[in-house]
């Protein structure tokens, strides 16, 4: 009888161990080195602290950004609903544990914005970020975005962007978001204001952004 409690003890404390590994295993599916050399490797265009790079295309700040907004952009780019031929390169290898750690610590880093931009027409970037423009269709953008536009869940922070990233994603829209009309996501929220919005308003709420912490 003891030698049969004495199986029994060992063999739960074996299923235990076993189970614990295999969820530990299900949850990182990589190395700290792996997560490691990734970080790097997005470092190399987003730049050492994640905060953007300016060179002959503006690289995106990565820094503090939701990171429920940078995993469904990266399954954004995976199934092609995203157009960016790098990006789908660098997305489809990630598993979706690798995308949450990725995420998560990006969204910890919180580096200055760069500078290097005019500073004109930000009283009329802030006014159209907290109030929108009536006549234009155009909500405010916080009240997505937020007052501070650091973002929340899947609506992205703002707070910091490259001014000149800012303003060719919004003049470019329809051509690398929403491309696959049968499986539209929150970004569809974003087409008609895009439109609505003119160059020098796109350019005056690109300045703002830009300028905030």
């Amino acid at each position: 009888m003891r030698i049969s409690a004495a199986l029994v003890a060992v063999t739960f404390a074996l299923a235990t161990s076993l189970a614990v590994h295999a969820e530990e295993k299900r949850k990182a599916d990589f190395s700290q080195s792996e997560l490691k050399a990734k970080i790097d490797y997005c470092k190399t265009c987003h730049g050492l602290q994640g905060q953007g790079f300016r060179g002959s295309y503006p690289m995106p700040r990565l820094a503090g950004q939701q990171p429920e907004y940078l995993v469904n952009q990266l399954q954004a780019f995976i199934e092609r609903r995203r157009n960016n031929p790098v990006m789908f390169n660098v997305a489809h290898v990630l598993s979706p544990e690798m995308e949450k750690a990725l995420a998560q610590q990006f969204h910890d880093l919180d580096p200055k914005p760069l500078d290097g931009i005019s500073r004109e027409n930000l009283t009329e970037g802030k006014k159209i970020y907290l109030e929108g423009v009536v006549k234009s269709d155009v909500p405010p953008c916080a009240s997505c975005h937020g007052d501070d536009a650091r973002g929340r869940d899947a609506f992205p922070r703002l707070a910091g962007q490259l001014h000149d990233y800012v303003y060719k994603k919004l003049t470019n829209w329809d051509k690398e978001r929403g491309q696959d009309k049968n499986n539209p996501d929150n970004s569809a929220i974003m087409q008609p204001i895009a439109h609505n919005l003119t160059d020098a308003q796109i350019r005056a709420v690109a300045t703002y952004l830009s300028s905030l912490e």
